[in-house]
């Protein structure tokens, strides 16, 4: 059998009209019902609206859970299981979800209150730099106190987060060939994000994990494991800490993984893994016509 990784991918891989092809589906039916009890609002609704709205925190993080969540139970249904998970920021509660630590409300609850808090956020600045000196970086971030690497997601692509006017300056400092200033509301995945993370502590506590089914890459510690635990102290440090997309991908050769799945929309996943994992087979599951017999 093919060693194969299920990735799942976070907010900047939403898209207008994704998850409406599976309206007729009778298990998505169930969880997005499911999903208007919990949150208030319809997700296929909300997904066929503006750009602008789907793109805000608040609605990205949820509308994204319950997709990739449905077409990841859809795979299962039909027979097919990974060797391993892993998600990218807020994928990794679709990873969590799909190797059975906590049911699908359980998940969408503490996906739900994590976008409040991030939406809520202000005050801070994220980039993307892509093709950037490492070295220039590196020295730059070790100097600066209000700017940190926020997702080191390939040798080539990192987000940075921070103040605006400390964002600003690296950019001006680093050399990069192209920039991308991205649209959220605060610093996510630093330090500047820990009145949230520790109100998010609260709610995360209240949630029962159990052992994972399959081993789990942590975005905060890139090192597969099942105990609940382990997970759940991970995912709150995921808040404030850096997601480490690079060392996921190459762990994943390390673990002989021969194949990676991403499940969700857009390829934004398998186009950073092609650049470290060279030899795995790469497929994207994003709609109903991608999904296996």
């Amino acid at each position: 059998m093919t060693k194969t990784a299920w990735v799942f991918p976070g907010q900047g891989s939403q898209a207008v009209g994704m998850g409406t092809d599976l309206a007729d589906l009778l298990l998505a039916q169930a969880k997005f019902a499911q999903a208007q009890e919990i949150l208030g609002w319809d997700v296929l609704e909300l997904c066929q609206s503006s750009d602008e709205k789907l793109s805000r925190t608040l609605y990205t993080q949820p509308c994204l859970y319950v997709i990739e969540s449905i077409l990841a139970d859809i795979i299962q249904e039909r027979g097919h299981q990974p060797h391993l998970v892993a998600g990218h920021s807020l994928g990794e509660y679709v990873a969590l979800y799909v190797a059975g630590v906590f049911d699908f409300e359980a998940g969408l609850n503490l996906v739900k209150r994590r976008a409040e808090l991030m939406d809520s956020a202000s005050g801070g600045m994220m980039a993307a730099l892509i093709g950037f000196n490492q070295e220039q970086l590196d020295q730059y971030i070790q100097e600066h106190e209000d700017v940190v690497l926020a997702n080191d997601n390939s040798p080539t692509q990192v987000v940075i987060s921070g103040t605006p006017d400390a964002v600003e300056a690296l950019l001006n400092q680093v050399k990069a060939k192209r920039v991308v200033r991205l649209n959220v509301s605060g610093a996510f995945h630093s330090p500047f994000m820990a009145s949230a993370a520790t109100e998010f502590q609260g709610v995360l506590e209240s949630v029962p994990f159990s052992d994972a089914k399959i081993p789990v890459l942590s975005n905060a510690e890139p090192i597969p494991t099942t105990e609940a635990a382990v997970l759940k102290e991970r995912l709150q440090r995921q808040m404030t800490g850096s997601v480490r997309w690079r060392e996921i991908s190459l762990h994943l050769s390390e673990e002989g993984i021969e194949k990676v799945v991403e499940i969700g929309p857009g390829k934004v996943l398998t186009g950073l893994i092609k650049r470290m994992c060279r030899d795995a087979a790469l497929e994207n599951i994003g709609s109903l016509s991608d999904l296996p017999g």
